[in-house]
């Protein structure tokens, strides 16, 4: 089942290419740089298959099939790779990713990617604070936008202090905006008199005390 590239996309690929096409028939077939035999390629498109082989000329994957259907593609000059039954990924090129810190946190920050109203959020950041063990933070991390609510707003200071009650809390909006709930000033010992980093503002209400807004 020979299978050419113009006819197929992947999600698991040791190549990735765009447009390519075969360059010839088994016979006068140019011969492959690398054929990797032996594998696990998942093949994206209508068959949902799962292939074993794949030739490589000058850096992309012209075909893909079982074991013996790459044979002819293998010359004096050819690397020939056997897997041994393991599955192929890609190079991965990831733009911008804090993989210590979302390996360690991802699963303990609330995410409100999504979410349609600003009162299902609070009702969340509630939940969320209620199954905070003592001593940890809620924290909202990034992928929200108060453009996504009903509501078309930010939470209060009062909304996010009711809601996490004594638990410390921080919620960032594109690293331009953060809050810190009471117990989350508290913890940190900021207050009145206490001065913000360079570049950066603690807000203040009508009255001088914080709002917890950090800009």
């Amino acid at each position: 089942m020979v299978q050419h590239i113009k006819h197929l996309s992947f999600s698991i690929l040791l190549v990735v290419l765009f447009g390519c096409k075969n360059t010839g028939q088994k016979d006068g077939l140019k011969k492959a740089d690398i054929v990797v035999k032996n594998a696990k390629i998942a093949v994206m498109d209508e068959t949902n298959a799962i292939a074993e082989a794949m030739a490589i000329i000058n850096g992309k994957v012209m075909v893909i099939g079982t074991n013996s259907e790459v044979e002819s593609y293998i010359g004096d000059s050819t690397n020939t790779i056997n897997a041994n039954g393991r599955t192929l990924i890609p190079g991965l090129n990831d733009s911008h990713l804090h993989l210590t810190r979302g390996g360690r946190f991802f699963n303990a920050e609330l995410r409100w990617d999504g979410v349609k109203s600003l009162k299902r959020a609070l009702q969340m950041l509630k939940e969320q604070a209620e199954r905070t063990p003592e001593g940890q933070w809620v924290r909202v991390i990034g992928g929200w936008s108060p453009f996504q609510f009903e509501e078309k707003r930010f939470p209060t200071p009062e909304e996010i202090n009711k809601a996490t009650g004594n638990v410390p809390t921080y919620i960032l909006f594109l690293y331009s905006r953060a809050w810190l709930n009471q117990a989350g000033l508290e913890v940190l010992g900021i207050d009145e008199a206490t001065k913000a980093p360079p570049g950066s503002s603690f807000e203040k209400g009508p009255n001088g005390q914080l709002t917890g807004v950090s800009l």
